[in-house]
């Protein structure tokens, strides 16, 4: 079973649940190369942050209104701290989170339908307002820093693959698509009450479907 080894001068800059979630193991983590025995009380201690962990996920899960995964392998500390400013500013929570506890903290929230994408470095950037903005922000860094690769997404409750979630990226914020369905519609107002009601996805196949016809 492999171990995660963290410099001792970097230890201390990670969020102390962020380091926690990246340890794969009881003997996860070494220190001067030498491996740490997990003492019995210690074991009970773990499974009760997991617990904790598993509850503050679910809690965030079910809130969310995009849920956008990536794989983070190979970003330094100082890489990941810039991204989680980036995304903070958003009111976007970025967290690395270990497979098997975002499995069990999936079940009975919309991200359910990801469970099987927690697979190998798996990160999740949270936002619970824009799902648009969600994946603009995410993909903006990855601009930037190539070493942040998109896997998928779930946006109100729908998974994406990587590809669709960059599709989305590209479409105007809400509000603003909003205001292009009110515009080319001008519904009545029951009518728009029910659009203004509909989710980020159906007026993006809505917007799709309605340029293919006018091209054709």
């Amino acid at each position: 079973m492999q171990s995660l080894i963290v410099p001792d001068g970097h230890r201390d800059s990670l969020p102390r649940q962020s380091f926690e979630c990246l340890c794969r193991s009881p003997w996860a983590v070494q220190r001067n190369g030498k491996k740490r025995e997990s003492l019995g009380k210690e074991d009970d201690l773990r499974k009760e942050e997991k617990g904790q962990v598993i509850e503050e996920l679910k809690g965030r899960f079910s809130e969310a209104k995009a849920v956008i995964l990536t794989d983070y392998k190979g970003m330094t500390v100082a890489e990941l701290s810039e991204l989680r400013r980036l995304l903070r500013g958003g009111g976007i929570d970025y967290r690395v989170v270990k497979n098997t506890l975002a499995r069990v903290a999936s079940q009975d929230t919309p991200l359910s339908v990801a469970k099987d994408a927690f697979k190998g470095p798996v990160a999740v950037s949270i936002g619970y307002s824009d799902p648009v903005m969600t994946a603009k922000k995410v993909l903006e860094f990855s601009k930037k820093n190539e070493k942040l690769k998109l896997s998928g997404g779930v946006i109100e409750g729908k998974l994406y693959t990587a590809h669709e979630v960059r599709a989305i990226a590209d479409l105007p914020p809400r509000e603003v698509l909003l205001s292009m369905v009110a515009g080319v519609f001008q519904a009545p107002a029951s009518k728009l009450a029910a659009a203004l009601s509909a989710t980020v996805s159906s007026f993006a196949y809505a917007l799709s479907a309605l340029k293919a016809k006018r091209e054709a």
